[in-house]
């Protein structure tokens, strides 16, 4: 069974959409804010269509993030368990 394509009926492009909603779920940033650092890269896009984006793919990027991130420390040889806190005795105290 093939996957569906989310990004399938949008007339704007699958790596616009994926920079608006990105930079909402990277950082703490406004629609407007990122309405203008959109502006700067030379895509003209209201706040709206970057809000229901957000709304629509957010949660989709944003497993992404949480998969892509607990394979790589689970890849890793960083991953053993360790102690956080070590209780010392100094002279029976």
């Amino acid at each position: 069974m093939t996957k569906r394509d989310p990004f399938k009926h949008f007339e704007n492009s699958r790596e616009g959409i994926r920079l608006a909603v990105m930079l909402c779920v990277r950082f703490p940033l406004s629609l407007r804010n990122v309405e203008d650092l959109l502006h700067e890269r030379g895509i003209y896009i209201s706040h709206k269509p970057v809000r229901f984006w957000w709304n629509r793919f957010g949660p989709m990027f944003a497993a992404e993030i949480r998969n892509k991130r607990a394979d790589r420390l689970r890849s890793g040889p960083q991953w053993y368990w360790h102690l956080d806190e070590i209780f010392v005795k100094i002279n029976g105290e």
